[in-house]
């Protein structure tokens, strides 16, 4: 990590544009931050965007602004985050979750600092913003597949500084440990035992997941010494082992998945919280609709009840993934005719089957 800041110090002295990369948790907004710190922009406004929260109409409208009436809701003008930063630094989150339409209009920016509010008639004026952005996906593969501009990436690729996951820097835990027991305001100490536990685990979540572990023992703990048994289940488990981002999402939609059937998670009380904490992505929420639509033969009705939610819940549920753009085809997953459906009783309610029955097909 001191290579990787001195790194971020070298960029921070110019204006060039800079891409972020690494898994979801590595600390990716707090090297964004440390750029900014360190620069001669130091003094304007750190501003930073989820791209990943927000649609294209909302993120459109906070990227570059809207004027008055532009809308339905619009009351009055409102200033975009792009115009917020100027003379400052705008962070872009997420970018890699970014429409091709969004992707376009960012481009446009990127080239001429120019900006159209949302609904207005005419472009503002240019505007000094340095953009960073950070991604947990590989933009490459990205461009290959299509779905991001290889323009675009060349814009924001300009400095790359790849954050590597904690698994791959073992070294820093410790560190990480004392800083994450500061904030808690605990005197405690690690037993050998906690901390070969803590520097042997895989850390899926990265550093965000060993300040959660950490602050639970500091917080939950009767005693000022911290032992491995302190620790949750998963640390104890043997044959801990890094594993491809790819394969790490899988394991995600797998782990939750099976949380959300076995009933030991609801899809409002943790998985919509995580995706807006930002540890979960829209990749994450489709993987784990993808695996939903494979139980129900492909039937959004009856996955409501197989995330733990109420039936009456199927509009709001419908309505969130449709608004993050997390909707997967359910075509390819439907039963061909004169094939019986294999949904887990758990999921057939009488009101899902007999929404089921009317709609075959509507969902």
């Amino acid at each position: 990590m001191e290579d990787l800041l001195a790194v971020a110090r070298r960029v921070a002295a110019g204006d060039t544009k800079v891409l972020i990369t690494g898994e979801s948790g590595v600390g990716k907004d707090l090297i964004a931050r440390y750029i900014h710190a360190h620069s001669r922009r130091a003094r304007h406004r750190f501003v930073a965007v989820n791209c990943a929260a927000l649609n294209d109409t909302l993120l459109e409208s906070e990227l570059f602004g809207h004027v008055k009436g532009s809308f339905t809701g619009a009351y009055r003008d409102k200033t975009g985050r792009l115009e917020l930063a100027d003379r400052g630094t705008i962070f872009l989150d997420e970018i890699g979750e970014m429409s091709v339409r969004m992707q376009a209009l960012l481009l446009r920016f990127l080239e001429n600092g120019e900006i159209q509010p949302v609904g207005a008639d005419a472009l503002s004026s240019r505007l000094d913003t340095r953009v960073i952005a950070a991604t947990n996906r590989d933009l490459a593969e990205m461009v290959a597949s299509g779905s991001f501009r290889e323009d675009l990436r060349y814009r924001v690729q300009v400095a790359h500084i790849h954050v590597p996951a904690l698994r791959h820097r073992r070294e820093d835990i410790r560190a990480l440990v004392a800083h994450t027991l500061v904030k808690t305001r605990r005197d405690v100490r690690f037993t050998d035992d906690a901390w070969a536990a803590l520097e042997s685990y895989s850390w899926p979540g990265n550093v965000r997941e060993l300040q959660n572990v950490v602050e639970q023992a500091a917080c939950m703990s009767t005693s000022d010494v911290i032992d491995a048994k302190d620790f949750p289940p998963a640390l104890h488990a043997s044959g801990n082992r890094a594993v491809p981002v790819r394969e790490r999402r899988r394991q995600l939609a797998d782990d939750l998945y099976a949380g959300l059937v076995a009933g030991r998670f609801s899809f409002w009380d943790q998985i919509h919280r995580m995706f807006l904490d930002r540890d979960l992505t829209r990749h994450d929420l489709r993987e784990l609709i993808r695996r939903g639509l494979a139980t129900t033969h492909g039937s959004y009705s009856a996955l409501v009840p197989l995330f733990g939610m109420q039936a009456s819940d199927y509009k709001r549920f419908f309505n969130f993934i449709a608004a993050h753009e997390c909707r997967v085809n359910p075509r390819p997953y439907r039963l061909t005719p004169g094939h019986r459906s294999t949904v887990p009783l758990a999921a057939k309610t009488p009101d899902v089957v007999g929404v089921r029955t009317v709609r075959s097909g509507a969902a």
